[in-house]
């Protein structure tokens, strides 16, 4: 399989504060196979203090030359996938998904609002497929150390 396709769920939490009445944040990802894209969002959840949406139907990608960001990704004590979203329309909405490090690094520093929610069991068994398949670890090189001849030639 290609691609893995995932709906996003958003939450928006309302603050007691002067400067900021809500705060928007990715929560979750849920495999979608039936979703289609373009669905409006769906609301899945409200009280008092926050409202849930299900967004859309977007398609995780897995690329070769990411993959040593999707080992570190797999490797790690809680493996993520990075959500990347816009306020449009006073909803925050989904744009991307990625399950890359290096990925979700660079939107970060291009300054776009990113979050990193926990991997769905079946993502993460699928991404392991791919690694398992793809992932050669670079060769380890041996380093002298405390050598008081390193890099001077010898008469």
């Amino acid at each position: 399989m290609k691609h893995f396709p995932v709906a996003v769920i958003i939450e928006k939490q309302r603050l007691d504060n002067h400067w900021v009445s809500e705060k928007w944040e990715a929560i979750g990802v849920v495999p979608a196979f039936e979703a289609v894209h373009g669905a409006p969002p769906q609301q899945i959840f409200s009280d008092e203090q926050r409202t849930r949406y299900l967004i859309g139907r977007f398609d995780l990608e897995l690329f070769r030359d990411e993959v040593e960001n999707y080992h570190l990704n797999l490797t790690s004590p809680e493996p993520r996938v990075f959500v990347m979203w816009r306020m449009e329309d006073e909803l925050a909405l989904p744009i991307e998904v990625s399950l890359s490090y290096g990925e979700a690094a660079r939107w970060l520093d291009s300054g776009e609002q990113c979050d990193g929610v926990p991997m769905p069991g079946e993502i993460a068994d699928w991404l392991g497929d791919f690694v398992n398949t793809h992932y050669k670890p670079a060769p380890r090189k041996k380093l002298k150390r405390n050598d008081p001849f390193a890099g001077k030639a010898r008469p």
